[in-house]
């Protein structure tokens, strides 16, 4: 069957804006194609908000049936965090005959090139764009985030992501050209000629395992990253949030085939409950790329066990906020609520640890004790979350019960600066929705030590107590070393502590953030612009996204030639 989206049109089409994702990477301003505002979507093909709705609620129940090879069975069962049972199936695989079949399509991916490659990734991206509503929801239904969260993060920021992997894997792939003439002088004699052409060559299969609580914005850069670079994927989602990657892998599928490629090239694997399938996909000769966000256990056991591939993962850290002084103090209160609140805490980047001097901190309203701005910023939250309806539009959901028997066990560890309370959601009654607890505690304490020097996820955080500003970044080195960090706040008017924070977040390689009082959070990255961890401390062994982490998904071939 002839390709319905021929090469020429693709390029036409999607390499305005490949050309402008490259220039955003090289000169790191502000720039995304995604809109932000749900009503900026309705028009030129894309769904609008009931529409969106609409096709979310007529997945509810079905199979989706992705057409792959090596469907065996069907399987489901994911429930909301907001109560609602989703009833979709989806196929489980034999994969002992998709990944052959993955395997197969792969040399005409390959000869396609970089560009083409590239231009059928940006008309997967644009279709998941358009139905940018219907992918809301689904994020939504599975990860807990509230509506606005999930369609931005799930949304336009995840596609952000993927466009971004597409524009370091093209620009690393171009950087060699993909034909050379050699010519060496031999004096009196001929000159030796050789004609060299280089060819990008994928691994083999990448296998990304999604993550529950952002499926999209965590996926997308690890698939479209393989996919760009040649490689076929098989996308292995969280159990409990298995919908919007399969919505992914079924718009890549249709994209696919439509350019007159294999549509195997990206494959669903859905697993039965408990079957747990990681472990052993991860050891398959096959696969030869890992992409995983989740625990720093299983990351860990990835990296020292899955030794055929190349892996690429983002753990856990215990990201860290010092509190020294600050020139505004109402705007710091504000942003570090708005921070501990946003998604109930759940996010890989939320601070835990809030190191404030024990004797208090210089702020625009005078000196304040370590007791006295535990009591603001607790004040500070209960503002944010006093109305219900607000507090639901940023807490969302409790996304398991782990994190819910986390978040009680944690008024035990310490004196408690702000008591967790339940909130009902009326649209929702099954969602378990909490605020956070901010629990004080004595650094200097060896008890006090077991709790902040581990990782709480959820809506947990610790005001530590120090000596000194001094102690304070000591042991920010100490936690980014041993632990890892995703990102790092501080609060300084003090232009050596400014140097000696930005020090240590250089020697232990460890995002940092100054100064944020207004609309810019600690725990929020733009795609084009920051990088989502560095690779270099525990907490991650890739940045989201740099060169690094293309590069390695292919390598170049060179055949050489006389004459």
């Amino acid at each position: 069957m002839a390709a319905e989206l021929t090469a020429p049109e693709l390029i036409a089409k999607h390499r305005p804006t490949l050309d402008q994702a490259l220039e955003a990477i090289r000169t790191r301003a502000y720039w995304s194609p995604h809109p932000e505002h749900p009503k900026a979507y309705g028009e030129h093909g894309s769904l609008d908000a009931a529409a969106g709705k609409a096709a979310f609620d007529a997945l509810l129940g079905t199979r989706l049936d992705l057409g792959q090879a090596g469907t065996d069975d069907w399987v489901g069962g994911e429930v909301s965090p907001y109560g609602i049972e989703l009833g979709v199936s989806y196929p489980h695989a034999d994969l002992d005959v998709l990944l052959p079949a993955m395997k197969a399509g792969q040399r005409a991916w390959r000869d396609a090139g970089a560009e083409v490659r590239a231009v059928v990734c940006l008309e997967i991206l644009k279709r998941i764009s358009d139905r940018t509503h219907e992918f809301a929801h689904a994020v939504m239904h599975t990860s807990g985030q509230a509506f606005l969260m999930a369609f931005q993060a799930g949304g336009p920021h995840a596609q952000d992501r993927g466009l971004e992997a597409v524009a370091y894997a093209y620009a690393e792939q171009v950087r060699t050209p993909g034909a050379a003439e050699w010519t060496k002088p031999q004096g009196k004699r001929d000159p030796l000629v050789l004609t060299k052409n280089f060819t990008p060559v994928p691994r083999g299969i990448g296998l990304v395992i999604g993550c529950n609580t952002f499926p999209t914005w965590n996926g997308y850069p690890g698939l479209f990253a393989s996919l760009a670079t040649g490689n076929a994927v098989l996308v292995k989602p969280h159990p409990r949030a298995v919908l919007p990657l399969a919505l992914t892998v079924r718009i890549a599928r249709e994209v696919l085939t439509e350019a007159g490629f294999d549509a195997d090239l990206v494959a669903l694997a859905a697993e039965r409950p408990g079957e747990g399938i990681a472990k052993a996909l991860a050891t398959r000769p096959e696969i030869r790329i890992i992409d995983y966000t989740g625990s720093t256990s299983f990351g860990d056991w990835l990296e020292a066990n899955a030794r055929q591939a190349q892996v690429y993962t983002e753990k856990a850290g215990v990201n860290t906020v010092i509190v020294h002084s600050t020139d505004d103090y109402k705007g710091m209160l504000s942003n570090l609520a708005f921070s501990l609140s946003l998604y109930s805490g759940q996010m890989c980047t939320t601070p835990q640890n809030l190191l404030i001097p024990r004797d208090g901190i210089h702020t625009d309203q005078g000196p304040k004790t370590f007791d006295e701005v535990t009591a603001d910023l607790a004040r500070a939250v209960d503002g944010l979350l006093g109305d219900d309806a607000r507090a639901n539009a940023l807490l969302g959901a409790i996304v398991n019960p782990d994190v819910k028997a986390r978040l009680e066990a944690a008024a035990g560890l310490g004196e408690v600066g702000l008591a967790s309370r339940e909130i009902t959601n009326p649209e929702f009654p099954g969602a378990v929705v909490r605020t956070p607890v901010i629990v004080k505690l004595d650094g200097a304490k060896p008890d006090a030590e077991a709790a902040y020097m581990s990782e709480c996820f959820g809506p947990v955080s610790f005001a530590v107590a120090v000596g000194s500003v001094t102690d304070a970044v000591e042991l920010l080195r100490r936690t980014v070393r041993e632990k890892g960090a995703m990102t790092v706040g501080a609060y300084t008017t003090d232009g050596e502590v400014e140097r000696a924070i930005e020090e240590v977040c250089l020697e232990e390689a460890a995002q940092l953030s100054f100064n944020l009082t207004g609309g810019v959070f600690v725990n929020q990255t733009a795609a084009f612009s920051d990088f989502h961890g560095s690779g270099g401390n525990p907490a991650a062994n890739a940045a989201l996204c740099d060169g690094a982490f293309v590069a390695n998904r292919f390598r170049v071939v060179e055949v050489r030639r006389e004459g």
